[in-house]
């Protein structure tokens, strides 16, 4: 028995979906605990690719409970969207397979409309957002205003919880925004709709997930964005709206710290970032375009393309510090193949002074130039390699590298986006 807790140690999109759907295998239970559908985890199985914004990674295996937790804000009509695709490709989603958690606060129709009346109204300050209403629907919950799954499932509740919050909503909508109003009636009778669907697969999470461990099962525990998004410790105000770090597991999902026994950080082999925000060794040249088109570096959720720069090891190295990572899992280390020379960042200068991680001033970050360790490149196609050993050895040196400068081992190196297209060197679940 373990419990596993993946996080992405970038700007996202590190490829987590992947190496979830991988660590599945090994796992009884699979928890999702932060964030909404601005995110999505792409998976490649069978030569197929589906693509999976709310629902846990695991619900492609039949064997496996998975668990949407407390910490994730829910959009009922995204979430049963996506349980109609899974049932075209094949996959079955029965209420003993898939628990929602009571408590998960749910976007509502003023969320997503405020979202983007806001980011539309920055202009050059946007964000970034997805304009999923994610944020807005965060917001609720902090302020106490929020509405949540359970009351999805009880008219006079749900009805109470729209008049107390509505009359402010529709008045920035119509007075600052210049939008139209939400109606009342209409979500209320939207809203009740989807609570019926959704009733046969609410649950407490929070007691499955703890009498799963205590009964000795194996947890895997996954989030969404990645590390410098955190709300707290991330590239604020370029950031998401909830805490991305693996400490968030607990809380997103009602579990104890002294619980999880194994933190895998994600770590693509570049590194990439959407949206607005400081990224100190991003290329705006053809190698980046490369990187992008090789890497089919655009949006899952919302199809952007993708800002692509080389590995930044002092982002990586404060993931670390910041998540208690037990080792790595690198992706797309077969993007870089063909490339003559590749480059890591292991420093900054700024200001005259010498950095190895991110400053907290943004105008401080987009001061920052990237010192670089340069490698030779291989040309060698990766994708068929199943031993370190059998790497090109410039492949190897480079992620030895990464290794000797982040202080950690590898446990998984992806050459490639199918499943098999993997180097298992370490199973976390065997902590």
């Amino acid at each position: 028995m373990a419990t596993v807790v993946v996080v992405g140690t970038q700007w996202g999109d590190e490829g987590k979906g992947k190496v979830v759907d991988l660590l599945t295998a090994r796992a009884d239970y699979v928890a999702r605990f932060q964030g909404g559908n601005n995110a999505g985890h792409t998976l490649v199985v069978g030569g197929k690719k589906i693509i999976l914004h709310l629902t846990p990674s695991g619900i492609l295996h039949p064997d496996k409970v998975c668990l949407i937790g407390n910490g994730v804000v829910v959009d009922p009509k995204v979430l049963l969207e996506e349980l109609d695709r899974l049932r075209d490709f094949g996959v079955g989603v029965a209420p003993e397979k898939l628990v929602i958690s009571a408590y998960a606060h749910v976007i509502m129709p003023y969320h997503r409309r405020l979202d983007l009346a806001r980011e539309n109204r920055k202009g050059h300050g946007k964000i970034g957002t997805t304009g999923r209403g994610i944020g807005p629907c965060y917001e609720d919950k902090v302020a106490r205003t929020g509405v949540r799954i359970h009351h999805l499932l009880d008219e006079t509740t749900l009805r109470r919880r729209l008049e107390a919050v509505l009359d402010e909503k529709n008045f920035l909508l119509t007075h600052y925004y210049r939008q139209d109003p939400v109606d009342l009636e209409a979500t209320l009778d939207e809203y009740l709709g989807y609570g019926r669907l959704l009733a046969p697969y609410v649950g407490d999470v929070s007691a499955r997930l703890n009498q799963a461990i205590s009964e000795r099962r194996s947890v895997l525990f996954e989030g969404a964005q990645g590390t410098h998004l955190d709300v707290d410790h991330g590239t604020y105000p370029f950031v998401t709206s909830s805490n991305t770090l693996a400490g968030n597991a607990c809380c997103g999902s009602g579990v104890g710290p002294t619980k999880i026994d194994h933190v895998v950080g994600i770590m693509k082999a570049y590194t990439t970032r959407v949206g607005g925000g400081p990224f100190p060794t991003e290329l705006s040249d053809p190698i980046g375009e490369r990187i992008r088109t090789c890497g089919g570096e655009f949006g899952s959720t919302t199809g952007r393309p993708r800002r692509c720069g080389w590995l930044d090891l002092c982002v990586v190295k404060d993931a670390v510090r910041l998540n208690g990572l037990a080792t790595l899992a690198v992706t797309k280390l077969d993007v870089l193949t063909g490339l003559p020379v590749v480059r890591m960042a292991v420093g900054y200068r700024c200001d005259g002074t010498v950095l190895d991680g991110l400053p907290p001033e943004i105008d401080r970050i987009e001061r920052c130039q990237p010192i670089y360790e340069e490698l030779q490149g291989w040309e060698e196609d990766i994708r068929n390699v199943r031993r370190f050993d059998d790497l090109p050895t410039a492949a190897r040196r480079y992620l030895e590298a990464v290794q000797d400068h982040v202080g950690l081992p590898f446990s998984i190196v992806s050459v490639g986006p199918g499943r098999e297209e993997t180097i298992m060197l370490k199973d976390p679940f065997d902590s």
